[in-house]
């Protein structure tokens, strides 16, 4: 009986540890070219999703790259650019979701890892399911929104 609670608790115990590593992706990050910062949250759903919280540039730009036309006024503020990712806690990276790019208008499959310290985010961007093809940035973490 001792040993199946003692099992029990590790089990429980890895588990916590697992959901707190996939957390990690959650919060305020800085692009790269220091354009915008994207805001990571947990949907109830379990996954992971990235809206645009701030843009240095224009807060009232549109989505004037969509391919599809309907859809090129609204605007760029809280657009979800980042959809539905899962944490692999084999690989110690976030995947299955995709990566919406405003400049061009193009989704692309996606995944995200850290690199060292948990303060710069790796993002990859690929197509036709092929990793080797693609492109990879870095994001920074920040601690909140800066002012618009």
């Amino acid at each position: 009986m001792k040993k199946l609670m003692l099992l029990l608790v590790l089990a429980l115990l890895a588990k916590v540890n697992v959901n707190a590593q996939s957390d990690d992706v959650i919060g305020i990050w800085l692009t790269y070219e220091e354009k915008s910062q994207i805001r990571i949250f947990k949907a109830t759903n379990g996954k992971y999703y990235g809206k645009i919280a701030w843009l240095k540039e224009d807060p009232q730009e549109k989505d004037s790259n969509n391919p599809d036309l309907s859809l090129r006024d609204r605007p760029l503020m809280e657009l979800i650019i980042l959809n539905g990712f899962s944490y692999n806690e084999d690989k110690n990276q976030w995947e299955g979701g995709t990566i919406y790019d405003p400049k061009n208008g193009k989704t692309y499959d996606c995944y995200m890892w850290f690199e060292e310290d948990k303060q710069k985010l790796q993002i990859k961007g690929y197509v036709l399911g092929m990793k080797f093809i693609g492109r990879t940035t870095t994001w920074k973490r920040e601690e909140k929104i800066r002012e618009i």
